[in-house]
Protein backbone atom coordinates (compact mmCIF):
# COMPACT_ATOMS: atom_id res chain seq x y z
CA UNK A 1 0.00 0.00 0.00
CA UNK A 2 1.41 3.37 -0.98
CA UNK A 3 1.82 5.79 1.91
CA UNK A 4 -0.51 8.78 1.94
CA UNK A 5 -0.89 11.94 3.93
CA UNK A 6 -3.65 10.96 6.36
CA UNK A 7 -6.60 13.24 6.80
CA UNK A 8 -6.80 14.67 10.29
CA UNK A 9 -10.24 14.14 11.86
CA UNK A 10 -11.84 15.93 14.79
CA UNK A 11 -15.20 15.02 16.37
CA UNK A 12 -17.87 17.36 17.67
CA UNK A 13 -20.18 15.03 19.57
CA UNK A 14 -18.57 11.77 20.68
CA UNK A 15 -21.61 9.53 21.11
CA UNK A 16 -22.54 6.31 19.33
CA UNK A 17 -22.33 7.62 15.75
CA UNK A 18 -18.95 9.31 16.20
CA UNK A 19 -17.61 6.23 17.96
CA UNK A 20 -18.71 4.08 15.02
CA UNK A 21 -17.06 6.32 12.43
CA UNK A 22 -13.82 6.79 14.36
CA UNK A 23 -13.47 3.08 15.12
CA UNK A 24 -13.69 2.40 11.39
CA UNK A 25 -11.30 5.25 10.56
CA UNK A 26 -8.79 4.01 13.14
CA UNK A 27 -8.41 0.80 11.11
CA UNK A 28 -6.90 2.89 8.29
CA UNK A 29 -4.01 4.85 9.85
CA UNK A 30 -2.62 5.36 6.34
CA UNK A 31 -5.69 7.46 5.59
CA UNK A 32 -6.90 8.94 8.86
CA UNK A 33 -5.49 10.43 12.05
CA UNK A 34 -7.97 11.24 14.83
CA UNK A 35 -6.70 14.37 16.56
CA UNK A 36 -9.48 15.83 18.73
CA UNK A 37 -12.92 15.33 20.22
CA UNK A 38 -15.50 17.43 22.03
CA UNK A 39 -18.45 16.32 24.15
CA UNK A 40 -19.98 17.45 27.48
CA UNK A 41 -19.68 13.83 28.67
CA UNK A 42 -15.97 13.30 29.31
CA UNK A 43 -16.28 9.51 29.16
CA UNK A 44 -17.40 9.69 25.52
CA UNK A 45 -14.41 11.83 24.58
CA UNK A 46 -12.19 9.33 26.36
CA UNK A 47 -13.58 6.52 24.18
CA UNK A 48 -12.61 8.48 21.05
CA UNK A 49 -9.18 9.24 22.52
CA UNK A 50 -8.52 5.55 23.22
CA UNK A 51 -9.77 4.64 19.75
CA UNK A 52 -7.47 7.22 18.15
CA UNK A 53 -4.23 5.76 19.48
CA UNK A 54 -2.91 9.30 19.21
CA UNK A 55 -0.80 10.49 22.18
CA UNK A 56 -1.37 14.09 21.08
CA UNK A 57 -5.16 13.78 20.97
CA UNK A 58 -6.88 16.89 22.32
CA UNK A 59 -10.03 16.64 24.42
CA UNK A 60 -12.61 19.43 24.75
CA UNK A 61 -15.68 19.85 26.96
CA UNK A 62 -17.87 21.08 24.13
CA UNK A 63 -18.15 22.23 20.54
CA UNK A 64 -17.48 25.87 21.33
CA UNK A 65 -14.18 25.03 23.02
CA UNK A 66 -12.97 22.91 20.10
CA UNK A 67 -14.00 25.48 17.52
CA UNK A 68 -12.40 28.30 19.54
CA UNK A 69 -9.07 26.47 19.33
CA UNK A 70 -8.84 27.20 15.60
CA UNK A 71 -8.50 24.71 12.77
CA UNK A 72 -7.13 21.50 14.26
CA UNK A 73 -7.95 19.06 11.48
CA UNK A 74 -8.83 18.69 7.82
CA UNK A 75 -12.30 17.28 8.46
CA UNK A 76 -14.58 17.75 11.43
CA UNK A 77 -17.21 15.09 12.13
CA UNK A 78 -20.38 16.75 13.43
CA UNK A 79 -22.29 14.03 15.29
CA UNK A 80 -24.09 15.97 17.99
CA UNK A 81 -27.80 15.79 18.70
CA UNK A 82 -29.77 17.09 15.71
CA UNK A 83 -30.52 20.55 17.12
CA UNK A 84 -26.80 21.38 17.29
CA UNK A 85 -25.85 20.32 13.74
CA UNK A 86 -26.44 23.73 12.20
CA UNK A 87 -24.42 25.82 14.63
CA UNK A 88 -21.43 23.45 14.70
CA UNK A 89 -21.37 22.91 10.93
CA UNK A 90 -21.79 26.63 10.24
CA UNK A 91 -18.86 27.59 12.47
CA UNK A 92 -16.67 24.74 11.15
CA UNK A 93 -17.19 25.91 7.57
CA UNK A 94 -16.28 29.46 8.56
CA UNK A 95 -13.04 28.14 10.07
CA UNK A 96 -12.15 26.35 6.83
CA UNK A 97 -13.00 22.77 7.79
CA UNK A 98 -14.47 20.26 5.43
CA UNK A 99 -17.32 18.51 7.25
CA UNK A 100 -18.68 14.99 7.63
CA UNK A 101 -22.17 15.85 8.89
CA UNK A 102 -24.49 13.39 10.57
CA UNK A 103 -28.03 13.51 9.21
CA UNK A 104 -30.16 15.56 9.21
CA UNK A 105 -28.22 18.57 7.97
CA UNK A 106 -30.35 20.71 10.32
CA UNK A 107 -33.76 20.63 11.96
CA UNK A 108 -35.15 23.62 10.02
CA UNK A 109 -35.32 23.88 6.27
CA UNK A 110 -33.96 27.44 6.18
CA UNK A 111 -30.89 26.24 8.08
CA UNK A 112 -30.40 23.39 5.60
CA UNK A 113 -30.43 25.89 2.74
CA UNK A 114 -28.07 28.20 4.64
CA UNK A 115 -25.50 25.41 5.09
CA UNK A 116 -25.67 24.76 1.35
CA UNK A 117 -25.10 28.46 0.64
CA UNK A 118 -22.22 28.77 3.09
CA UNK A 119 -20.46 25.63 1.83
CA UNK A 120 -20.57 27.01 -1.71
CA UNK A 121 -19.41 30.44 -0.58
CA UNK A 122 -16.55 29.03 1.51
CA UNK A 123 -15.64 26.47 -1.17
CA UNK A 124 -15.71 23.70 1.42
CA UNK A 125 -16.93 20.12 1.16
CA UNK A 126 -19.88 18.89 3.24
CA UNK A 127 -20.51 15.15 3.09
CA UNK A 128 -23.77 14.04 4.72
CA UNK A 129 -23.93 10.68 6.52
CA UNK A 130 -26.58 9.14 4.31
CA UNK A 131 -25.04 5.72 4.78
CA UNK A 132 -27.68 3.94 2.68
CA UNK A 133 -25.98 5.34 -0.43
CA UNK A 134 -22.91 3.30 0.59
CA UNK A 135 -24.70 0.11 1.69
CA UNK A 136 -24.26 -2.96 -0.50
CA UNK A 137 -28.01 -3.47 -0.96
CA UNK A 138 -28.74 -0.01 -2.34
CA UNK A 139 -25.54 0.10 -4.37
CA UNK A 140 -26.74 -3.07 -6.07
CA UNK A 141 -30.17 -1.53 -6.70
CA UNK A 142 -28.51 1.54 -8.23
CA UNK A 143 -26.36 -0.74 -10.43
CA UNK A 144 -29.42 -2.70 -11.63
CA UNK A 145 -31.27 0.51 -12.50
CA UNK A 146 -28.21 1.77 -14.35
CA UNK A 147 -27.95 -1.45 -16.37
CA UNK A 148 -31.22 -0.64 -18.14
CA UNK A 149 -32.88 -4.01 -17.59
CA UNK A 150 -35.85 -2.33 -15.90
CA UNK A 151 -36.43 -0.14 -18.93
CA UNK A 152 -37.79 3.32 -18.20
CA UNK A 153 -38.57 3.85 -14.53
CA UNK A 154 -42.29 4.25 -13.88
CA UNK A 155 -42.75 4.14 -10.10
CA UNK A 156 -40.80 3.54 -6.87
CA UNK A 157 -42.38 2.22 -3.68
CA UNK A 158 -40.27 2.26 -0.52
CA UNK A 159 -41.11 1.44 3.07
CA UNK A 160 -39.43 1.54 6.44
CA UNK A 161 -40.53 -0.53 9.38
CA UNK A 162 -38.97 1.37 12.26
CA UNK A 163 -39.51 -1.63 14.62
CA UNK A 164 -41.79 -1.31 17.65
CA UNK A 165 -38.99 -1.31 20.24
CA UNK A 166 -36.92 1.20 18.22
CA UNK A 167 -39.97 3.47 17.96
CA UNK A 168 -40.45 3.32 21.70
CA UNK A 169 -36.74 3.78 22.45
CA UNK A 170 -36.06 6.74 20.15
CA UNK A 171 -39.37 8.36 19.23
CA UNK A 172 -41.52 7.82 22.33
CA UNK A 173 -39.07 7.84 25.25
CA UNK A 174 -36.01 9.17 23.48
CA UNK A 175 -34.26 12.15 21.93
CA UNK A 176 -36.60 12.47 18.94
CA UNK A 177 -39.95 12.02 20.70
CA UNK A 178 -40.94 15.70 20.86
CA UNK A 179 -40.91 17.35 17.45
CA UNK A 180 -40.31 20.88 18.75
CA UNK A 181 -37.14 19.68 20.50
CA UNK A 182 -35.80 17.77 17.49
CA UNK A 183 -37.49 17.57 14.09
CA UNK A 184 -40.46 15.80 12.48
CA UNK A 185 -40.25 12.01 12.19
CA UNK A 186 -39.92 12.25 8.41
CA UNK A 187 -36.68 14.21 8.98
CA UNK A 188 -35.26 12.75 12.19
CA UNK A 189 -35.72 9.12 11.11
CA UNK A 190 -36.79 8.96 7.50
CA UNK A 191 -34.60 11.52 5.74
CA UNK A 192 -32.53 8.38 4.98
CA UNK A 193 -35.52 7.15 3.02
CA UNK A 194 -36.46 10.36 1.23
CA UNK A 195 -32.80 10.50 0.25
CA UNK A 196 -32.62 6.94 -1.06
CA UNK A 197 -35.81 7.38 -3.13
CA UNK A 198 -34.41 10.64 -4.58
CA UNK A 199 -31.00 9.00 -5.22
CA UNK A 200 -32.49 5.96 -6.94
CA UNK A 201 -34.90 8.09 -8.97
CA UNK A 202 -31.97 10.18 -10.18
CA UNK A 203 -34.13 13.26 -10.61
CA UNK A 204 -35.83 15.99 -8.63
CA UNK A 205 -39.18 15.67 -6.90
CA UNK A 206 -41.77 18.17 -8.13
CA UNK A 207 -44.85 17.69 -5.90
CA UNK A 208 -45.64 15.85 -2.70
CA UNK A 209 -48.62 14.92 -0.51
CA UNK A 210 -48.53 13.17 2.85
CA UNK A 211 -50.74 11.70 5.58
CA UNK A 212 -49.83 10.44 9.04
CA UNK A 213 -50.52 10.61 12.76
CA UNK A 214 -49.64 9.49 16.26
CA UNK A 215 -52.33 6.99 17.19
CA UNK A 216 -50.89 4.16 19.29
CA UNK A 217 -48.38 5.53 21.80
CA UNK A 218 -50.96 7.68 23.60
CA UNK A 219 -52.36 7.79 27.17
CA UNK A 220 -55.76 6.43 26.13
CA UNK A 221 -54.02 3.28 24.83
CA UNK A 222 -52.55 2.47 28.26
CA UNK A 223 -53.76 -0.76 29.91
CA UNK A 224 -55.75 -0.24 33.10
CA UNK A 225 -53.74 0.51 36.20
CA UNK A 226 -50.32 1.02 34.62
CA UNK A 227 -48.04 3.48 36.47
CA UNK A 228 -46.03 6.34 35.01
CA UNK A 229 -42.86 4.24 35.13
CA UNK A 230 -42.12 0.60 34.45
CA UNK A 231 -40.09 0.49 37.69
CA UNK A 232 -43.17 1.31 39.79
CA UNK A 233 -44.77 -2.14 39.71
CA UNK A 234 -46.70 -2.44 36.47
CA UNK A 235 -49.56 -4.99 36.41
CA UNK A 236 -48.78 -5.98 32.79
CA UNK A 237 -44.97 -5.99 33.00
CA UNK A 238 -44.73 -9.67 32.07
CA UNK A 239 -46.70 -9.27 28.84
CA UNK A 240 -45.94 -5.70 27.74
CA UNK A 241 -43.47 -5.70 24.83
CA UNK A 242 -42.34 -2.19 25.83
CA UNK A 243 -41.43 -3.00 29.45
CA UNK A 244 -38.41 -0.80 30.19
CA UNK A 245 -36.98 -3.44 32.56
CA UNK A 246 -35.95 -5.27 29.38
CA UNK A 247 -33.06 -2.78 29.18
CA UNK A 248 -31.48 -4.90 31.90
CA UNK A 249 -32.21 -8.06 29.95
CA UNK A 250 -32.78 -8.92 26.30
CA UNK A 251 -32.75 -5.27 25.11
CA UNK A 252 -29.52 -4.35 26.87
CA UNK A 253 -27.54 -4.83 23.69
CA UNK A 254 -27.49 -2.61 21.69
CA UNK A 255 -30.19 -0.25 22.94
CA UNK A 256 -29.05 0.53 26.47
CA UNK A 257 -25.53 1.43 25.37
CA UNK A 258 -26.92 4.13 23.11
CA UNK A 259 -28.29 6.13 26.05
CA UNK A 260 -26.49 4.91 29.21
CA UNK A 261 -22.73 5.31 29.27
CA UNK A 262 -22.23 2.57 31.88
CA UNK A 263 -24.30 0.01 29.99
CA UNK A 264 -21.42 -2.42 29.50
CA UNK A 265 -20.46 -2.76 33.17
CA UNK A 266 -23.61 -1.89 35.11
CA UNK A 267 -25.41 -4.57 37.12
CA UNK A 268 -29.14 -5.19 36.55
CA UNK A 269 -29.83 -3.44 39.88
CA UNK A 270 -27.88 -0.35 38.77
CA UNK A 271 -29.78 -0.27 35.49
CA UNK A 272 -33.09 -0.45 37.32
CA UNK A 273 -32.00 2.42 39.58
CA UNK A 274 -31.10 4.45 36.48
CA UNK A 275 -34.49 3.67 34.91
CA UNK A 276 -36.29 5.12 37.96
CA UNK A 277 -35.33 8.64 36.87
CA UNK A 278 -34.32 8.21 33.22
CA UNK A 279 -36.68 9.09 30.34
CA UNK A 280 -36.19 5.50 29.16
CA UNK A 281 -37.89 4.18 32.29
CA UNK A 282 -41.24 5.80 31.47
CA UNK A 283 -44.32 3.90 30.39
CA UNK A 284 -44.62 4.29 26.61
CA UNK A 285 -48.27 5.27 26.98
CA UNK A 286 -47.48 8.05 29.47
CA UNK A 287 -44.75 10.07 27.76
CA UNK A 288 -44.77 13.59 26.29
CA UNK A 289 -44.16 12.30 22.74
CA UNK A 290 -45.82 13.79 19.67
CA UNK A 291 -43.81 12.20 16.83
CA UNK A 292 -46.02 10.25 14.42
CA UNK A 293 -46.01 6.45 14.49
CA UNK A 294 -47.18 6.13 10.86
CA UNK A 295 -46.84 8.29 7.73
CA UNK A 296 -47.16 7.92 3.97
CA UNK A 297 -45.77 10.11 1.18
CA UNK A 298 -46.91 10.37 -2.44
CA UNK A 299 -44.38 11.99 -4.79
CA UNK A 300 -44.18 13.10 -8.41
CA UNK A 301 -40.72 13.44 -9.95
CA UNK A 302 -39.46 15.06 -13.13
CA UNK A 303 -40.48 13.08 -16.18
CA UNK A 304 -43.68 11.73 -14.58
CA UNK A 305 -41.99 9.14 -12.35
CA UNK A 306 -44.12 8.53 -9.25
CA UNK A 307 -43.01 7.42 -5.84
CA UNK A 308 -44.47 6.41 -2.51
CA UNK A 309 -42.91 5.95 0.91
CA UNK A 310 -44.50 4.38 4.00
CA UNK A 311 -43.12 4.70 7.52
CA UNK A 312 -44.65 2.54 10.24
CA UNK A 313 -43.59 1.72 13.78
CA UNK A 314 -45.14 -1.72 13.41
CA UNK A 315 -42.81 -3.45 10.96
CA UNK A 316 -39.08 -4.14 10.95
CA UNK A 317 -36.71 -3.29 8.14
CA UNK A 318 -36.77 -1.53 4.80
CA UNK A 319 -38.51 -2.72 1.65
CA UNK A 320 -38.38 -1.60 -1.96
CA UNK A 321 -40.31 -2.13 -5.21
CA UNK A 322 -39.27 -0.45 -8.45
CA UNK A 323 -41.52 -0.67 -11.50
CA UNK A 324 -40.11 -0.25 -15.00
CA UNK A 325 -41.37 -0.64 -18.55
CA UNK A 326 -39.44 -3.92 -18.89
CA UNK A 327 -39.78 -5.41 -15.44
CA UNK A 328 -40.11 -5.04 -11.66
CA UNK A 329 -37.39 -5.15 -9.00
CA UNK A 330 -38.43 -6.14 -5.47
CA UNK A 331 -36.38 -6.62 -2.34
CA UNK A 332 -35.69 -5.84 1.28
CA UNK A 333 -35.82 -7.31 4.75
CA UNK A 334 -38.71 -9.71 4.13
CA UNK A 335 -37.06 -11.13 1.01
CA UNK A 336 -33.81 -11.61 2.92
CA UNK A 337 -35.42 -13.34 5.86
CA UNK A 338 -37.98 -15.55 4.17
CA UNK A 339 -37.22 -16.00 0.48
CA UNK A 340 -33.46 -16.48 0.33
CA UNK A 341 -32.71 -13.52 -1.92
CA UNK A 342 -32.12 -9.89 -1.17
CA UNK A 343 -33.48 -8.72 -4.53
CA UNK A 344 -35.65 -10.33 -7.19
CA UNK A 345 -36.05 -9.02 -10.75
CA UNK A 346 -39.34 -10.02 -12.38
CA UNK A 347 -39.17 -9.22 -16.09
CA UNK A 348 -42.41 -8.72 -17.95
CA UNK A 349 -41.12 -11.45 -20.27
CA UNK A 350 -38.38 -13.93 -19.49
CA UNK A 351 -36.80 -15.62 -16.49
CA UNK A 352 -36.73 -14.32 -12.93
CA UNK A 353 -33.31 -13.15 -11.72
CA UNK A 354 -32.34 -13.31 -8.03
CA UNK A 355 -29.56 -11.30 -6.39
CA UNK A 356 -27.69 -11.59 -3.11
CA UNK A 357 -25.38 -8.89 -1.79
CA UNK A 358 -22.45 -8.78 0.60
CA UNK A 359 -21.51 -5.76 2.65
CA UNK A 360 -17.92 -4.56 2.84
CA UNK A 361 -17.68 -5.62 6.49
CA UNK A 362 -18.56 -9.21 5.58
CA UNK A 363 -22.25 -9.20 6.48
CA UNK A 364 -25.50 -8.41 4.73
CA UNK A 365 -26.88 -5.03 5.63
CA UNK A 366 -29.62 -2.70 4.45
CA UNK A 367 -28.28 0.02 6.75
CA UNK A 368 -25.40 -0.65 9.13
CA UNK A 369 -23.04 -1.97 6.46
CA UNK A 370 -23.18 1.48 4.95
CA UNK A 371 -21.12 2.84 7.86
CA UNK A 372 -18.03 1.02 6.61
CA UNK A 373 -18.77 2.06 3.04
CA UNK A 374 -19.13 5.70 4.10
CA UNK A 375 -15.82 5.77 5.98
CA UNK A 376 -14.05 3.85 3.21
CA UNK A 377 -15.22 6.50 0.77
CA UNK A 378 -14.42 9.45 3.03
CA UNK A 379 -10.78 9.84 2.06
CA UNK A 380 -11.42 9.89 -1.69
CA UNK A 381 -14.41 12.16 -1.23
CA UNK A 382 -12.51 14.73 0.81
CA UNK A 383 -9.46 14.72 -1.49
CA UNK A 384 -11.31 15.06 -4.80
CA UNK A 385 -10.33 17.98 -7.04
CA UNK A 386 -12.16 21.16 -6.13
CA UNK A 387 -15.59 21.42 -7.69
CA UNK A 388 -16.17 17.70 -8.24
CA UNK A 389 -19.50 16.47 -6.77
CA UNK A 390 -19.39 14.16 -3.77
CA UNK A 391 -21.20 10.82 -3.56
CA UNK A 392 -23.32 12.18 -0.70
CA UNK A 393 -22.50 15.85 -0.93
CA UNK A 394 -24.51 18.86 0.09
CA UNK A 395 -25.51 19.60 -3.52
CA UNK A 396 -27.68 16.48 -3.81
CA UNK A 397 -28.65 15.79 -0.20
CA UNK A 398 -30.31 19.19 0.31
CA UNK A 399 -33.04 18.14 -2.12
CA UNK A 400 -33.66 14.99 -0.07
CA UNK A 401 -34.26 17.20 2.97
CA UNK A 402 -36.57 19.46 0.98
CA UNK A 403 -38.70 16.41 0.15
CA UNK A 404 -39.00 15.59 3.87
CA UNK A 405 -39.75 19.09 5.08
CA UNK A 406 -42.27 19.67 2.27
CA UNK A 407 -43.91 16.34 3.15
CA UNK A 408 -44.38 17.48 6.73
CA UNK A 409 -46.01 20.70 5.54
CA UNK A 410 -48.28 18.62 3.30
CA UNK A 411 -49.19 16.33 6.22
CA UNK A 412 -49.98 19.21 8.57
CA UNK A 413 -51.96 21.25 6.03
CA UNK A 414 -53.61 18.48 4.01
CA UNK A 415 -52.28 20.04 0.81
CA UNK A 416 -50.18 19.05 -2.19
CA UNK A 417 -46.89 20.97 -1.94
CA UNK A 418 -44.93 22.18 -4.96
CA UNK A 419 -41.31 21.69 -3.91
CA UNK A 420 -39.80 24.48 -6.03
CA UNK A 421 -42.28 26.91 -4.54
CA UNK A 422 -41.59 25.50 -1.07
CA UNK A 423 -37.84 26.05 -1.54
CA UNK A 424 -38.36 29.64 -2.70
CA UNK A 425 -40.52 30.39 0.34
CA UNK A 426 -37.90 29.08 2.76
CA UNK A 427 -34.66 30.28 1.19
CA UNK A 428 -33.00 32.80 3.56
CA UNK A 429 -33.04 36.30 2.12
Amino acid sequence: MKPTNPLKLACIGCGARAQTYTSLAARRPDRFQIVAGADPVAGRVEKIRRCSGNPDFRAFAGAQDLLAAGKLADVVIVATQDNYHFESCHRALELGYDVLLEKPIATRVDQVLEIERLALQANRRVMVCFVLRFAAFYRKVKEIIGSGILGDLVSIQAGEGVMPWHQAHSFVRGHWSVVSKSSPMIISKCCHDTDIVHWLAGRRCRKIASFGSLDYFRPERAPAGVPARCTDGCPVENTCPYNALRYAGDQRDPWLGMVYDRAAEATPAEIQDWLRTSPWGRCVYRCDNDAVDRQVLAMEFDGGLTGTFTMTAFETGRHLEIYGTRGVLKGGETYRRHFGSHLVFLPHEGEIVRYTVQAEDGGYELHGGGDAGLVNALYEEMTRPAGEPLAAGINSTVHSHLIGFAAEEARRTGSVVDIEDYQRRHTPQ
